[in-house]
């Protein structure tokens, strides 16, 4: 079987390539949301306040701030990319992808060092895969709404489930050579596989198989990571890009820095370039300046409810395993980060805590040093007999077709981002080939 399994790879890698179309898919919302008494935060220091409430140790902000829930019912736009290969095999099969929280859909097939990180390249040069990756709805080029009462967990996996149906269906827009799937999997990462594991257990029919990725069911550490997060508002943590700074105010304060003032107070100083550049890219400074570009600033003009975490150290500490990891691709993904929103934060615990019906293959795989699910040791489970942190999940599907839990070595939480993800990759694709959901 793994010999067949290798000749199938290695003949499709010689002879695929992938075809890819950026796509928006209109959906009409119908979800069950949280209505919170919270105020529109203001200020950076509004931010904290909110994190600081949401972390405490003892209480229960979601259910402290929740005064009841209400219906979305709303139509909005998701921004989709969809890959097949450039000759599709009879009997296809579709990988939903959906990102995580920091994430858009390009984490999926990240452009730095030539898509040298592509996963979509794997699944679908090498494995003749089709995919179907999303900007969560709420983030990048998806429709923006309000970040309190309408961006949160349940409205989100209503586009998920929409979007899914229409696979089955074959009526994605745009596409005139996609066809209707037989077999949808779907593949999350981070609060993606949060969202994907609620799809098996609210619409267990809705998915064939599940790869749930930078994941476990230990929310123990989740305080720790926002309070590292030291969260801001997006809009006046990354002005240009997130908020509607004119692009004139950002060249003035650049023309101070060069020839004004600011250079004559800090021309005594002694610092190289190399000291220089190693300030710009872990500070704020760095993300003030981030969607400067040949093309211009991207204003997002963002509410204030939109948050992100306040800069590369951050992303660092949380994503990424140093010593495995290209230092320039922690600058990439901090000057391409995305925004969360204040009902994500709110909502990311209101998970079911198992899937009961869903019958499909699942494959859990985690980084062996993932900060956010693991602690960053995913084998301190404190129990002999439980092999590691993520394996624990297989309480969550006790009639799945087949759980495993696999460790990808010397990797983060964001395992897109690391020297070895292409070995992940290959893990998730084989898993799936071997239980019957690969392309043929």
């Amino acid at each position: 079987m793994l010999a067949l399994t290798f000749l199938l790879s290695s003949f499709l890698a010689g002879t695929l390539a992938k075809q890819c179309t950026n796509i928006t898919v209109p959906v009409t919302l119908s979800a069950r949301n949280g209505v919170f008494n919270l105020p529109t935060l203001q200020s950076n220091l509004d931010a904290t306040t909110f994190i600081q409430n949401f972390t405490r140790i003892g209480g229960n902000f979601t259910d402290e701030a929740l005064l009841g829930y209400a219906t979305v019912a709303e139509k909005y736009n998701i921004s989709a990319k969809y890959c097949q290969p450039d000759v599709a095999p009879s009997s296809p099969v579709v990988q939903f992808l959906t990102h995580g929280i920091g994430f858009d859909k390009t984490y999926w097939d990240i452009s730095y060092n030539n898509f040298n990180y592509s996963y979509i390249d794997t699944a679908v040069d090498k494995y003749g895969f089709s995919t179907l990756s999303i900007d969560r709805f709420g983030i990048g080029n998806s429709s923006i709404a309000d970040p309190l009462d309408v961006v949160q967990a349940p409205a989100e996996l209503s586009a998920i489930l929409e979007v899914t149906t229409m696979l089955r269906q074959g009526t994605l827009p745009g596409l005139s050579y996609a066809p209707a799937f037989d077999k949808v999997v779907h593949v999350g990462h981070s609060f993606g596989s949060v969202l994907t594991f609620e799809l098996a257990s609210m619409h267990p029919n809705a998915t064939d198989g599940l790869i749930l990725t930078g994941f476990s069911g230990n929310a123990t550490y989740l305080p720790t990571t926002f309070a590292s997060f030291d969260t801001k508002l997006a809009r006046l943590n990354q002005p240009i890009k997130f908020g509607n700074i004119s692009y004139a105010a950002v060249t003035a304060a650049l023309s101070m820095i060069k020839n004004g003032t600011i250079d004559k107070d800090l021309s005594g100083l002694d610092i190289s370039l190399a000291e220089f550049q190693s300030v710009f890219q872990s500070t704020d400074l760095a993300d003030f300046l981030a969607g400067v570009g040949p093309t211009g600033p991207h204003e997002q003009d963002l509410p204030n409810g939109y948050l992100t975490w306040v800069d590369a150290g951050s992303n660092q500490y949380d994503f990424l395993l140093p010593g495995y990891f290209d230092p320039g691709i922690l600058v990439f993904s901090e000057s391409t980060k995305q925004p969360y929103t204040m009902g994500e934060v709110l909502t990311i615990g209101s998970s079911p805590e198992s899937a009961p019906e869903f019958t499909g293959p699942v494959l859990v795989i985690t980084g062996d040093h993932d900060a956010i699910f693991c602690g960053g040791d995913c084998y301190a489970t404190g129990i002999p007999e439980l092999p590691s942190i993520p394996a624990d999940v297989k309480l969550a599907f006790p009639v799945a077709k087949t759980f495993e839990a696999y460790l990808q070595p010397n990797t983060g939480h964001a395992i897109n981002a690391h020297y070895n993800a292409t070995g992940a990759y290959e893990v998730i694709q084989e898993f799936l080939i071997g239980q019957g959901l690969g392309p043929s």
